[in-house]
């Protein structure tokens, strides 16, 4: 398997959304596979070890104070300082335990405007952005985080 995608985030928590959202669209194409993971993402570290994906791409809302819906690939060594979503455990203790299974870990964030009510039209927007470059397998096209 090339891909294994993890949308994370609460549908109910404004744009901490953008995960379960980026998961509705994606799971419509059927060369990749994509588990919608809620605030849980822990729950599902055994399905991404039994797959083995060559790429584990993570989709979260992460504020990393750039503007609203803003898209980067979060560094390893930036991960750990970052204030990232409403889950139980940090992104940072996920990686790093999947670190060892994954050949490359992704975690791709898309800045947040509010993290309560609906999900804002910029995130939506930047949302389906990112789906079509993850459609497209073209993960490279997405900044880094500085």
């Amino acid at each position: 398997m090339d891909y294994l995608i993890m949308c994370i985030g609460n549908r109910n928590g404004g744009d901490d959304a953008i995960g379960p959202y980026a998961a509705d669209k994606l799971k419509k194409y059927d060369d990749l596979t994509v588990l919608d993971c809620g605030t849980v993402p822990e729950n599902y570290t055994s399905i991404v070890k039994k797959n083995k994906p060559k790429n584990l791409i993570i989709i979260d809302s992460v504020d990393m104070n750039l503007s609203p819906g803003d898209i980067r690939i979060v560094p390893k060594e930036k991960i750990g300082v970052m204030h990232i979503s409403t889950h139980g455990i940090p992104l940072s203790v996920l990686i790093g335990y999947l670190e060892s299974y994954i050949e490359n870990i992704y975690l791709i964030g898309i800045q947040p405007k509010t993290m309560s009510g609906e999900l804002t039209n910029s995130v939506r927007k930047s949302g389906e952005e990112l789906i079509e470059i993850i459609k497209n397998k073209k993960i490279d096209q997405i900044k880094k985080l500085q």
